[in-house]
């Protein structure tokens, strides 16, 4: 059997691209050829040709699109859905995957209860305000913005079970969320990450944390109704959307006397 030629790109991936970035996008490359067509694929996500939640065409056309075997496809899709950027389902497709839906209430939280409620109504936001500013130096810093950018500036408690136990400071680039408020996010019933992604195309792809120990300062400590100088712990999550671009800075301060922190190592 001869080997497979590099991929055609087939339609264009987005109205953005332009003959030399194709050419250049279509170069070729030493990397493997599954790899190539998971690139091609990321661009037609990030060009918006499928949107979250939409199923993307099947592993046959696609292999008719770019010119490659069938194989070739599923392994490039395979590690799209491990990424969680696709989602497969049985006897129905691949979607891209979305934010919007109740399970992925809370999308990067790794915070467990010491014993589950699963009462409806148990978790509660609560926002406290949502401002425009410049962006302080260590925030453009982190999003990657010009000194003088603007940025939205979010300010959040996360109630479970009737008990304050995150405070959320959030930092987003303004230039991508004209139109966010206050009152748009409290009227949201559904995850913030589904509104940012539904009605401000920003899709959060990835996150890194930080994670340390703190004690509450007063202004915290009544916020999360602790004693001041209580331990917290503190996680700094920047969150990035296609392209590796972050698009979220956030603070957040958890209490730890009836919550754990969790995480999955593989």
């Amino acid at each position: 059997m001869p080997p497979e030629m590099p991929p055609s790109s087939g339609a264009p991936l987005h109205a953005g691209v332009t003959g030399a970035a194709t050419a250049a996008m279509l170069a070729p490359s030493f990397s493997p050829l599954y790899q190539q067509i998971k690139t091609l694929i990321l661009r037609s996500l990030q060009g918006g040709e499928w949107r979250p939640g939409e199923a993307i065409p099947s592993e046959i056309d696609l292999a008719a699109r770019f010119k490659v075997s069938q194989g070739t496809v599923r392994k490039a899709v395979d590690e799209l859905a491990a990424e969680n950027l696709l989602v497969r389902r049985q006897g129905k497709g691949t979607f891209v995957a979305t934010h919007a839906e109740e399970q992925v209430q809370y999308r990067f939280l790794r915070l467990a209860p010491d014993v589950p409620d699963n009462t409806p109504g148990a978790a509660r936001r609560e926002f406290l305000d949502c401002r425009r500013l410049v962006a302080p130096p260590d925030v453009a810093a982190s999003l990657q913005l010009p000194v003088g950018e603007q940025v939205v500036e979010v300010r959040r408690v996360l109630h479970f079970s009737g008990q304050p136990v995150v405070l959320d400071d959030i930092w987003l680039p303004a230039h991508l969320f004209k139109g966010l408020t206050a009152e748009r996010l409290s009227e949201y019933r559904g995850p913030m990450y589904g509104l940012f992604e539904t009605e401000f195309g920003v899709r959060m792809i990835r996150a890194e944390e930080q994670l340390r120990a703190v004690s509450a300062q007063p202004s915290v400590a009544h916020l999360l109704q602790v004693e001041p100088g209580a331990p917290l712990l503190s996680v700094e999550r920047l969150a990035f959307t296609y392209g590796d671009q972050p698009v979220e800075l956030r603070r957040g301060l958890y209490r730890t006397d009836r919550h754990y922190y969790r995480n999955e190592l593989s």
